[in-house]
């Protein structure tokens, strides 16, 4: 059973997702148990996907016996399961924190809803696991689908914010998939490591100029690269809380990580990736800039967030574009850093809605006292770059490998971001902290609770989590994210 391990970590949540919507014909509770029992081994099986892969080296796995280039391989190395990691991690959060949510929902409702999270795990982890582009554009698709139903559902302004998604991600997908079709007639494999042995003769032709700048803009747009990003803030805000804790904690991060795969393990240096990784960079800089620019001019604390997601992914994709070794650790360490903090921010803002009704930063006045455990984890996960919570961390290595690449405009809009992010989230925290409660105490007599353990627990978690992964973020780039980079040696 071992040995199939890298297949099971796809197929055993796409079982689970057929599965629930039959249990809740039975009984919602039952649709909620299996969910929570097919992430928990799904987990379980990615981390000893990512332990054996630290301890022996990369895994190949060629699904029904057949051997790539013919055949569709699964590749399971230190960057693909850690990966897998944080996708079942975050998945099993939000069923966990669902629960509340969905207690009041019609049982074949609540079956839909689990069903609809675990087929989106599902083809976020074929993404991640996957040696086959095409196989990787199947996956996309899998989970973009899923995405659209799960933000649907959360009321009209919801659907409208689905809509809009799911036009500009089919429109991702197209260039994706027009952009492999060059790759593939002028190389003739879709397999990763097959391609990237055939690319280097046919890379200087335009064919693959074209295939490269489709696919990297077909990937941009999934991440919301701004600006590409029009999606984002809509979806954030209007999805149910434990979705768009889950999308904003890993789904953007997986584009990410399929253009780091591409550009850094498939496409070989050449005038096309150096021309794409320049375009990234600059885009990535003014996101980081014009994401917190806009994060300032919100009054929804949800929107706040959401804008402030856009700034967080230039940070990564600017990592990516400078590609030296201490930026990609940045990159990959801020992937990880930034999946805790903005999930758990996105599960205080969905339990402070779920308890108060607030959603504006003047509607959060006192919430703190209402709130204090849940509020107390927003302010740690807001430390913004403050030593020695995570964000602080990777956004050193970013600043250092901007410096030591001369590139002083990404190392000035690094400064700017931070500088900028840490006046929108004081705002909301001084507000909470500080902001007259008496009001609310008069007129809402139960309004001074704490949020139910199974909200609460994932919170507290993810809040210590942002602290934890601060001092012992050496372990993690040496013992993880080193392995994880590709072989500049070679």
């Amino acid at each position: 059973m071992r040995s199939h391990i890298p297949a099971l970590i796809v197929v055993l949540p796409l079982f689970f997702a057929a599965l629930t919507p039959l249990l809740a014909l039975w009984r919602a509770g039952a649709a909620r148990a299996a969910a929570l029992i097919g992430l928990t081994v799904t987990l379980g099986m990615a981390a000893e996907a990512l332990v054996r892969s630290l301890r022996e080296g990369t895994v190949r796995y060629h699904l029904g016996g057949w051997a790539p280039p013919w055949g569709i391989e699964y590749v399971i190395d230190p960057l693909s399961a850690g990966m897998a990691v944080l996708i079942a991690l975050f998945g099993l959060i939000a069923v966990v924190y669902a629960g509340p949510f969905l207690s009041r929902v019609p049982r074949l409702g609540a079956g839909g809803f689990y069903a609809l999270l675990l087929l989106l795990v599902t083809g976020l982890l074929g993404m991640v696991v996957t040696g086959d582009l095409f196989n990787l554009y199947v996956f996309l698709e899998i989970s973009s689908l899923a995405v659209y139903g799960l933000i649907a559902l959360g009321g009209n302004r919801s659907m409208l914010a689905s809509f809009r998604y799911l036009l500009i991600g089919t429109l991702g997908g197209t260039f994706y998939l027009l952009g492999l079709g060059y790759l593939y007639g002028i190389t003739g494999t879709l397999n990763m490591a097959d391609m990237a042995v055939r690319l280097p003769a046919v890379i200087e032709l335009p064919a693959a100029a074209v295939g490269v700048a489709l696919i990297v803009t077909g990937l941009a747009l999934k991440a919301a690269l701004f600006p590409l990003h029009g999606w984002l803030p809509d979806a954030y805000t209007f999805a149910p809380a434990p979705v768009a804790a889950f999308v904003a904690a890993v789904m953007t991060k997986v584009s990410v990580y399929a253009l780091f795969r591409f550009l850094f393990f498939v496409v070989p240096p050449s005038t096309s990736t150096a021309g794409a990784l320049m375009v990234l960079g600059w885009a990535a800089a003014l996101a980081a800039v014009a994401g917190s620019i806009m994060a300032l001019r919100q009054s929804d604390v949800r929107r706040i967030l959401a804008y402030s997601s856009v700034g967080q992914i230039g940070y990564i994709v600017m990592g990516l574009a400078i590609g030296t070794p201490i930026a990609l650790t940045g990159a990959l360490l801020h992937v990880l850093n930034h999946a805790v903090m903005k999930g758990c921010l996105f599960l205080v803002a969905g339990g402070v809605r779920f308890r108060t009704g607030a959603t504006d930063v003047a509607t959060y006045s006192g919430v703190a006292t209402a709130l204090p455990v849940s509020m107390a984890a927003f302010a740690a996960a807001s430390l913004v770059g403050l030593p020695p919570t995570a964000g602080f961390f990777s956004k050193w290595y970013l600043l250092l490998a901007a410096i030591e690449a001369g590139l002083w405009p990404f190392a000035a809009a690094l400064i700017a971001s931070s500088l900028i992010s840490a006046v929108y989230l004081y705002r909301v925290a001084e507000r909470a902290y500080f902001g007259d409660s008496g009001h609310r105490q008069e007129e809402q007599p139960g309004f001074f609770r704490e949020l139910p353990a199974a909200m609460l627990a994932p919170i507290v978690a993810l809040a210590a989590a942002v602290v934890l992964l601060g001092v012992w973020n050496d372990a993690v780039v040496t013992r993880v994210i080193s392995l994880a980079l590709p072989d500049f040696g070679a």
